[in-house]
């Protein structure tokens, strides 16, 4: 019987969940490299950690780390010599609250956490590194399955892995093109949505917010799996009737997905 994959400790979210060129051709298809192939540069390129050390931050074994760096060694050098577009996104992993014995935290370690009360007043504000304002397409208590007719979001505040505090917020009328500087400018990092068009997913990227599409059910348990590495969602999601002939909730109504949204 195999034995359970054990889920890799990350202690920092990436800033922007999107890297490549502007113009994406349909030729080059896309990458996504995981939250914890993006620990392992962080840890090994930036902190100049070793493998070893890596390996102990994150929980696992070095032969496991050395795996997960190699693979996202592979997908940086295809983004950078094929011009192929690069999501940071899933993966099976947990995020590092600050108090796990062993973790040592290099997010805090920049922030000079030096002592354990220091190290506590940061964990006041940071989760796996800094705060997270989560945004889901709402109604009815579920994600609303057409990001650009989304009439309501609701916002999470997190702090140390758990959500402390919730809101619902109206867009106003917002459209496809201003939904994502409506959640920038509410401080949004990070948006759980079901069915989203391209243009809007490259809007979301350049305003810094990671993105998980292709989720359904009830908002606070998508949050919650997200927040414990378990949320099920499609980087490739794409929804492709954007037009005039749109009836406003149509694509809520049949799910998104079923009809004209489409999984590339």
């Amino acid at each position: 019987m195999p034995r359970p994959c054990k889920r890799r400790r990350i202690c920092a979210l990436p800033g922007c969940g999107r890297f490549g060129p502007k113009e994406t051709s349909a030729a080059q298809p896309s990458i996504t490299m995981t939250l914890d192939e993006f620990e392992t540069i962080r840890l090994i390129d930036l902190e100049n950690l070793t493998q070893e050390q890596c390996a102990a931050q994150m929980d696992v074994a070095r032969t496991t780390v050395q795996a997960i760096y190699n693979r996202a060694r592979v997908k940086l050098a295809q983004c950078l010599v094929n011009q192929q577009e690069l999501f940071i996104q899933g993966g099976d992993y947990v995020l590092c609250d600050g108090s796990a014995q062993g973790c040592g935290c290099g997010r805090c370690r920049h922030h000079s956490c030096t002592t354990k009360n220091t190290e506590n007043k940061h964990a006041q504000t940071h989760t796996g590194g800094f705060p997270m304002k989560i945004a889901v397409t709402y109604e009815n208590e579920q994600i609303f399955q057409h990001f650009g007719h989304t009439e309501q979001f609701k916002l999470y505040d997190v702090e140390n892995g758990k959500v402390t505090a919730s809101t619902l917020v109206n867009t106003n009328g917002s459209g496809h093109g201003a939904l994502a500087g409506f959640l920038k400018s509410a401080g949004v990092t990070v948006l759980i949505c079901g069915g989203i068009g391209g243009g809007a997913q490259q809007a979301l990227s350049e305003a810094g917010i990671q993105l998980y599409g292709g989720v359904s059910g009830e908002a606070d348990a998508a949050v919650e799996n997200l927040l414990t590495g378990s949320l099920q969602f499609n980087p490739n999601v794409q929804c492709n009737h954007h037009g005039e002939h749109h009836t406003e909730g149509s694509c809520g109504e049949h799910g998104c997905g079923e009809h004209h949204c489409s999984e590339s």
